[in-house]
């Protein structure tokens, strides 16, 4: 078989044992050439880019208050919320990365948003100069990668049901002008997340016009070993 994405989905997994895990993907697709697509929830996190915008932290003392942690990231972009009822997708591309570069790259993963907003009957569309997708002058979706030997990290943030509250302790991105909006705000009911994770990878093959490939969480040894490293990560802290 050739060109394949292989699709992983995680469920509801905390935002540091994904972290990991997306580094174990990354370094078997960097020695592989393999295209590995993580699909997940968080549990509530705020995470900030590479430059670490502290200042687009609005008010740390109801993060704490929440539970909500903050973790700096290497990824590009500024500060984000991710939480439950927010599809999260890592694609850890290697061949198909490096087919398309980093700025078309990117544009996909946006109009990948859009076209499943699309089929919530949402209309999203991508903004020059914003990354992400947006419903008029409300974000409904963020994006955010980093590159390394030639193999994406990180990825997008599709705000299905996630709760819209935490976004007011941050700067979403560092975009103050407008808000952040969600596909059950914009539809008026609930949307089935896992319509959401079929659409996506739909798109998804679509898009970078290849098959998807369901995987197990053993195929890559990718569960065993991140549980470890989230242990290892959090006894050192």
């Amino acid at each position: 078989m050739g060109t394949v994405i292989d699709v992983v989905h995680l469920g509801l997994v905390p935002y540091r044992e994904v972290w990991r895990l997306q580094h174990d993907c990354h370094a078997r697709c960097r020695a592989t050439g393999e295209n590995i697509l993580l699909l997940t929830e968080h549990e509530p996190v705020v995470t900030l880019g590479y430059r670490r915008p502290r200042e687009q932290l609005l008010s740390v003392s109801a993060l704490e208050r929440k539970g909500i942690a903050i973790v700096e990231v290497e990824r590009g972009g500024g500060a984000t919320y991710h939480g439950p009822g927010q599809l999260v997708a890592y694609p850890i591309f290697s061949s198909l990365f490096r087919s398309c570069g980093v700025r078309n790259f990117v544009a996909r993963l946006e109009a990948i948003m859009c076209q499943v907003s699309s089929t919530c009957n949402v209309l999203a569309v991508r903004r020059s100069g914003f990354p992400g997708v947006w419903v008029g002058e409300r974000k409904l979706g963020a994006v955010g990668i980093t590159v390394r030997h030639g193999v994406s990290l990180h990825g997008f943030a599709l705000n299905v049901n996630v709760d819209l509250q935490p976004f007011s302790y941050i700067v979403p991105c560092g975009i103050r002008e407008g808000g952040v909006t969600n596909l059950k705000q914009e539809v008026g009911n609930s949307i089935e997340m896992q319509t959401v994770l079929t659409q996506i990878c739909r798109v998804f093959s679509e898009m970078f016009t290849v098959p998807i490939r369901e995987r197990t969480h053993e195929w890559s040894g990718v569960e065993r070993a991140s549980r470890q490293r989230a242990l290892d990560y959090h006894q050192s802290t």
